[in-house]
């Protein structure tokens, strides 16, 4: 019967807690919150189209599970993917700095005018200056400054994941003692 459980409980329960905390997972994107607890931060200066987080789905799809043994495994070859789930600080580099100032010049020729040479007070050009905006102060940060980044976790252990986790292992094991006509007193 060992063998019986171990196939019939623990490894379709893995199967199906993998299942189900893949999918909840993906929702927290949706959600843009770690299941229901606190919505994830704001953004510090908002150039209309998105965090990196959601613009083009990249972090989304790049967090992957497999199991490993009796354990499951989330990760992501994204390089940032660790300090938006977790939070942190990042320290500023002169590469950085400059990859800023290129940023910021490609938005300098991008504007839209009017005949009388005035910026056009459109969609365009505010999402432009925004960014304008950002590229600048983060271009004028200084060597060796700190930049913090909030947590904004979509990923990881949790009192949801404890409860899917444990709904599953249960539903599980009544339908093996069931099966197997064991009494569950």
């Amino acid at each position: 019967m060992d063998g019986n459980f171990k196939k019939e409980v623990i490894d379709r329960s893995l199967e199906d807690i993998k299942v189900d905390l893949d999918e909840e997972f993906d929702r927290n994107f949706q959600r843009q919150a770690f299941f229901d607890e606190k919505q994830w931060a704001e953004r510090k200066y908002d150039d209309g189209v998105g965090t990196l987080m959601q613009r083009t789905g990249g972090l989304r799809g790049s967090v992957r599970s497999r199991k490993r043994g009796m354990e499951l495994v989330y990760s992501s070859h994204k390089p940032y993917a660790r300090i938006h789930n977790e939070g942190g600080e990042i320290k500023v580099t002169k590469k950085m700095r400059g990859f800023f100032w290129h940023k910021l010049k490609e938005t300098e020729g991008k504007y839209e005018y009017r005949k009388d040479g005035e910026k056009r007070n459109n969609k365009r050009n505010r999402q432009l200056s925004s960014k304008e905006e950002f590229y600048r102060a983060m271009a004028l940060k200084k060597v060796g400054s700190v930049i913090r980044i909030p947590e904004r976790r979509f990923i990881g252990h949790g009192k949801n994941t404890d409860r899917i986790i444990r709904e599953i292992v249960e539903g599980n094991f009544e339908a093996f003692c069931k099966l197997h006509k064991i009494i569950n007193q």
